[in-house]
Order: C-alpha cells, then structure tokens, then sequence
C-alpha cells in the first residue's frame, strides 16, 4: 500500500468538503436550547459544537516521521471537553446538548458511512464568548486504550478565545506504543542459566536454601509498574479564527476536528 501522498490528502479534503457543502445545503438548523423563552439570552452567546474524527488508515502508511518529535506537556485544567476512562466511562464538565441536537451531527454521519472515518466524540454546548474571552483548555482523552501505557491514543486540549474574533487554539496529540527494545545485559551481570552439569552450590547456598521458603516474589503490582513507552504517530497543533455558522474542518493524517459555531440571538 503506498503511503499517503499530498495529492491523498487534497483528494480527501475535497471530498470532506463535498459532504459539507451537502450538510449546509440540506440540513435544518438544530433546535435552540430548552431553557424557556421567559428567560434572557446574554450578549455574544453562543452554541459551540466539535467533532472529533479518526480517518481509518494503517500507521505504516502515515508519511510523517513524528517520533522524534519534542511534545509539549498538555495544559493543565480541571475543565474537560470528553475524557474517556479505562473502562470506557466518558467524562465532562461542560452542560453538553443531547448529539440528535447538534448541527455538526450529520456531517458527522457522513463522514462516517463513507467508511473513511470513525466518530470519537460529538460535543455542543451553548456559553457566552465576549470580547476579551480567555477560555481554560478543555482536555480531550479519546480513541482506543492502549493496553500498558495507562492512557487514551489521543491526547490534548482545546481552548476557545476571543479577542475580536473568536479562535479555537487545537492541541491534540496521536500516540502509539513505542516498538519493544531489545533487553540489554548491564555491566556485571549475566543471563540465568539452567542447571549446568558439573556444578554445584557451595555449602553456604545450601545453608541458605534450608531456611528460606522455596517461594517467588510477589509480582509488583500494576499500579507501581512503570508505562509502556509510546510514541507519537501524528498531531494537529493549529489556531484557527471562527466564522459563525461556518463548519471548519482541522485535519492531519489521522485525525480530523469539526468546529461550528452559532450566534444566539433573543429572536432565535
């Protein structure tokens, strides 16, 4: 199989971008926010929506050599987007609306039935973003388990601002268990070795073995192992200015992000 090429991946924006204009041209627009008319809406409000994909593609197809690229700690926040943990169990601490709900949701399926993309989260919430608006990155935890390592493959942040404009600042890492090392004798040591013929335990071994239980150590539990090493397979590091009611689309070889924002007014 040929890795992916520039022209590989122009062919799949165009046709990312194909099934967005299909989306704007057919879908209807979301339900607004069930809070009631009698209440007020506040200036600059908003309903921000993201979608987070995987492209379904084999890592030894990816083109990028990113493993020996320097990765930035990831911001730390208590907010969190979508984080999923080991068992599967997602968490956030954003009001997020039902995905029926979302206009980003057929898009999304889309995307999706072309068999070319697996949906990893859909996300939408309604928050104020005036001028001078400084948001807490939102943590971001998704994709598959890897087993060893004790985390998700996909790792970061997301994080709204605005200044005039609104900006999403997208700092999302992919990541794969590093390949095993071969294991290197230290100075002084030597492999185990079965009973050799002709040899013998001295006199003092045997001593020793007489009081000490024929037993093995405990294994070290899995909480005290170290991690497996991983390594990193792609990333999108990007800021991109909004345009409201526009779908966005940030992409690297292997993950994809859908943005869209939304004004809501009083007459909505």
């Amino acid at each position: 199989m040929q890795p992916i090429t520039d022209c590989y991946r122009r062919m799949a924006g165009r046709i990312i971008a194909l099934c967005l204009l299909t989306v704007l041209a057919t879908a209807t627009q979301a339900q607004e926010s069930a809070t009631g008319t009698a209440q007020s809406i506040p200036d600059d409000y908003y309903r921000a929506e993201f979608v987070i994909l995987e492209r379904i593609v084999d890592p030894a197809d990816i083109d990028e050599k990113m493993s020996g690229r320097e990765v930035t700690p990831p911001e730390q926040s208590d907010q969190v987007l979508w984080a999923v943990d080991q068992d599967g169990t997602p968490e956030t601490t954003l009001d997020l609306v039902k995905d029926s709900d979302l206009y980003l949701n057929t898009a999304a399926q889309r995307l999706e039935r072309s068999g070319k993309y697996r949906v990893l989260m859909k996300a939408g919430w309604y928050e104020a973003f005036p001028p001078g608006y400084e948001g807490d990155p939102l943590k971001v935890s998704i994709g598959n388990w890897l087993d060893g390592a004790r985390q998700r493959e996909i790792q970061g942040t997301i994080t709204i601002d605005r200044k005039r404009y609104l900006h999403v600042k997208v700092n999302l890492n992919q990541w794969q268990l590093a390949p095993e090392a071969p294991m290197e004798e230290q100075p002084g040591m030597t492999a185990a070795q079965p009973d050799q013929p002709g040899t013998a335990p001295s006199a003092e071994d045997a001593d020793q073995a007489s009081v000490t239980p024929a037993t093995e150590q405990p294994p070290m539990p899995e909480t005290m192992m170290a991690p497996t090493p991983v390594q990193l397979l792609t990333w999108i590091h990007e800021t991109r200015r909004m345009r409201s009611e526009e779908i966005h689309f940030l992409d690297s070889p292997t993950i994809g992000v859908l943005v869209f924002f939304k004004k809501v007014e009083a007459k909505d």
